[in-house]
């Protein structure tokens, strides 16, 4: 494969979620995809992240993907995104604020055989936090 079609792999998995469209994970990435997620933690199951993409779309209704830059190099695939939401349900023990929130997130995807393989995700969960009233920001309270 070619950068540009790995490329064409990652931003194709982002307009099919934007849309809701959470099965194209199935045609977009190998049955053994791994995920390494925020925290550190490791997931060695695509169920894993179709349920997590799920969940995002019940507590934030209008969730969406930017990709703001798109870098490739070899078969790795790094993005730059903004994701944003209204929080209209439970976020980890938060209640739902139906405040509009924004946050960004770097991953970056391996490539191979025409499927994503492997994902690497970093987020600023502290600034999701902070939106949603879940954490205090400087100069409040």
């Amino acid at each position: 494969m070619t950068v540009e079609e790995n490329k064409a792999i990652v931003r194709r998995l982002w307009e099919e979620v934007n849309k809701g469209n959470v099965s194209v994970l199935d045609e977009l990435c190998a049955a053994d995809f791994v995920w390494h997620a925020p925290g550190g933690l490791e997931r060695h199951d695509l169920q894993i992240a179709k349920k997590v993409i799920t969940r995002f779309f019940t507590t934030f209704p209008d969730f969406h993907v930017t990709i703001e830059d798109l870098i490739a190099k070899g078969d790795k695939v790094v993005t730059r995104s903004t994701r944003t939401g209204t929080h209209q349900g439970e976020y980890r023990g938060i209640a739902a604020t139906g405040n509009k929130v924004t946050w960004t997130f770097i991953s970056i995807y391996r490539i191979e055989g025409g499927k994503i393989v492997e994902e690497w995700d970093e987020g600023d969960h502290l600034s999701l936090m902070q939106q949603m009233g879940a954490i205090l920001t400087p100069g409040q309270g």
